[in-house]
C-alpha cells in the first residue's frame, strides 16, 4: 500500500480556506494550523504591541500591526499571526501584497504554536532578511531573540531594546511590565 503524496500549500490555497475560528499559515509549502491562542498569549501580544505603538508614535520609523495579517513573500508563505513592525512607506500603499520589509516581528508562544514559531517560522523570517525577531515564551518569562545570520538566539530574561534605523532614541521593554501578573 503507498503512502499518499503530501500537499504542498500556497498562499492562494490558504486564503481559500473557510472562516472557522482556525489560524492558518503556510510556510515553505507547511500549512500550519492552531486554534485561538490563549488568554495570556493575546495579554502578552497586547502588551508587546501597545509598547511599541507608544515609541513609534515619539519615533515615526515604523508602523506596528497585529494579527490577523497576510504577510506573503511569494507563493509559497503566507505569515498570519505575529505582532510587527514594517516602514510607512509600506503601510501607506494599503496592500498586503506590498509588505516586504518587516523591521521587527514578535512571535508570542503557544503549546500549539512553538515549533513552528522556533523553526519553521523563524528561518523563514531569517531568510527573508527580517532584522530582528523575538519569540516571547510567557511560561519561562524569557524572550528568545533571532537576527538573520544567527544560528542561536541570544536569551534575554532582564530587558528588550531595539533600535531601528532613523530613530534618535531605542525602544526598550523590561521584561517585568511585559510579564507582570494581570
Amino acid at each position: 500500500m503507498g503512502m499518499a503524496a503530501p500537499i504542498y500549500w500556497t498562499a492562494e490555497m490558504v486564503r481559500q480556506l473557510p472562516d472557522d475560528g482556525n489560524r492558518y499559515e503556510v510556510v515553505h509549502g507547511e500549512l500550519l494550523v492552531t486554534p485561538a491562542p490563549r488568554l495570556n498569549h493575546q495579554l502578552l501580544a497586547t502588551r508587546a504591541s501597545v509598547a511599541l505603538g507608544n515609541y513609534l508614535a515619539e519615533e515615526p520609523v515604523g508602523i506596528v500591526l497585529t494579527s490577523p495579517a497576510d504577510i506573503s513573500w511569494g507563493r509559497r508563505d503566507v505569515l498570519v499571526q505575529p505582532v510587527f513592525v514594517i516602514p510607512p512607506n509600506e503601510a501607506r500603499t494599503g496592500d498586503w501584497t506590498r509588505l516586504r520589509s518587516l523591521l521587527l516581528v514578535i512571535e508570542v508562544l503557544s503549546p500549539s504554536t512553538a515549533r513552528a514559531d522556533r523553526f519553521t517560522k523563524r528561518r523563514r523570517y531569517q531568510e527573508a532578511g527580517v532584522p530582528l525577531y523575538w519569540i516571547v515564551d510567557g511560561e519561562e518569562q524569557r524572550v528568545e531573540v533571532w537576527t538573520p545570520g544567527a544560528d542561536l538566539p541570544t536569551i534575554e530574561t532582564k530587558r528588550l531594546v531595539w533600535h531601528p534605523a532613523g530613530a534618535g532614541q531605542p525602544f526598550t521593554l523590561e521584561l517585568a511590565e511585559l510579564f507582570r501578573p494581570v
